[in-house]
């Protein structure tokens, strides 16, 4: 079911956010393949042993990737090894917004689920 509700979400967007966003979950879809397809909090969402890892939706002017947790884009702020991946988003605790235009890097993606599922399965 959820997975018909995500493919109606993605459905009712304009092409370049619809793009972006079945790009993007193409490639969630890869990293968890184990993942159910959810609706939460009224967006696409993907949940892994009952915890939802990562979820993502469409506004007016951009695009946003919520980690549902407020612990892992402060996370990858403070590890310099990784920080620089997050140069010229717009962040805050909770959500990771980009331009259409400016799809998430692969290296990116990888962090915020690894940091993600560290924190909510481990």
């Amino acid at each position: 079911m959820s997975v018909n509700e995500i493919d109606d979400y993605l459905a009712a967007l304009e092409p370049p956010k619809r793009d972006a966003l079945q790009s993007l979950r193409e490639r969630i879809l890869t990293r968890l393949p184990d993942a159910e397809e959810c609706i939460s909090y009224g967006m696409p969402a993907f949940r892994v042993d009952g915890k939802v890892l990562a979820g993502f939706a469409a506004f007016s002017k951009h695009l946003s990737w919520f980690p549902h947790s407020g612990k892992v884009l402060p996370a990858i702020a403070a590890d310099p090894t990784v920080a620089p991946l997050l140069g010229g988003y717009d962040w805050d605790k909770g959500t990771l917004r980009f331009a259409p235009d400016r799809v998430l890097e692969d290296a990116l993606v990888d962090v915020l689920i690894d940091i993600r599922r560290q924190q909510a399965l481990e």
